[in-house]
């Protein structure tokens, strides 16, 4: 029998450059997939990398769509609508001020390969910790397979905490800011082919700004289906740029 858990519509908030912008652009092809408009594009091989072997390492990405996250995916608690979310984000946003990175770099995040603030940015993770926080009333509490799925990992002592707390181990102190380019990559060899790549197809951003002045909802319908953008709040206020549910096949 199925976890009913994994039918349940998964809610997320995220920074994610818009459509038009040459960052989106890029990350799109990229990964081969619009979180905006859920249009989906082949991806060629690169180097010895053939194409199905890169579809591979690109999957985790592109179902989540090109983001930074700001509050980790959940399933909304028991008597709480989509409808009370989205109010909340945007009455949320308004409040809060648009936040400039100083500076991009292209990291090594464990496994995978990700553009991360060159430095700390304080604005940026107090907005992720606010989210993390005033966010939690919303989140179904996590499932003991779930708990179980995210502890095979090896967490710490600390991140067992936050796991049970905030229902994500790596938030607060344990996160990181980053816009995700890869799933795990563990050969040395692909690896190396895919930082070359990225290298060069991000060059325009490495070392550059990073304005992040959306706060965005991302819903997944249901377990192993595409995260897309449901709606989009410019940070400071003023209207809602984005209201829709793609529902891709």
């Amino acid at each position: 029998m199925n976890d009913a858990s994994t039918e349940r519509p998964r809610y997320a908030l995220y920074y994610a450059p818009r459509a038009e912008e040459a960052l989106a652009v890029t990350a799109s092809r990229w990964l081969g997939r619009n979180p905006d408009s859920g249009e989906v594009r082949d991806i060629a091989g690169i180097g010895s990398i053939p194409r199905e072997r890169l579809s591979e390492l690109l999957a985790d990405p592109r179902l989540y769509g090109f983001h930074g996250t700001l509050k980790p995916p959940m399933a909304l608690a028991e008597g709480v609508t989509e409808r009370d979310l989205l109010d909340a984000v945007g009455e949320f946003a308004a409040t809060q001020r648009q936040i400039d990175v100083p500076s991009l770099a292209l990291a090594e995040l464990s496994d995978f390969l990700a553009l991360v603030p060159s430095e700390r940015c304080v604005t940026l993770q107090d907005l992720s910790d606010r989210c993390v926080v005033e966010f939690d009333t919303f989140r179904r509490p996590a499932t003991e397979a779930e708990l179980a799925r995210r502890r095979a990992a090896g967490l710490s002592a600390r991140q067992d905490e936050l796991l049970l707390r905030w229902g994500y181990p790596y938030v607060l102190e344990q996160g990181r800011f980053h816009l995700t380019l890869t799933g795990r990559v563990k050969d040395q060899a692909e690896r190396a082919i895919l930082l070359d790549e990225l290298r060069d197809r991000f060059a325009a951003f490495i070392g550059q700004s990073l304005a992040v002045r959306d706060l965005c909802v991302f819903r997944q319908p249901a377990q192993g289906r595409p995260f897309t953008v449901l709606a989009r709040f410019r940070l400071g206020g003023g209207r809602r740029l984005t209201t829709q549910v793609w529902r891709a096949a």
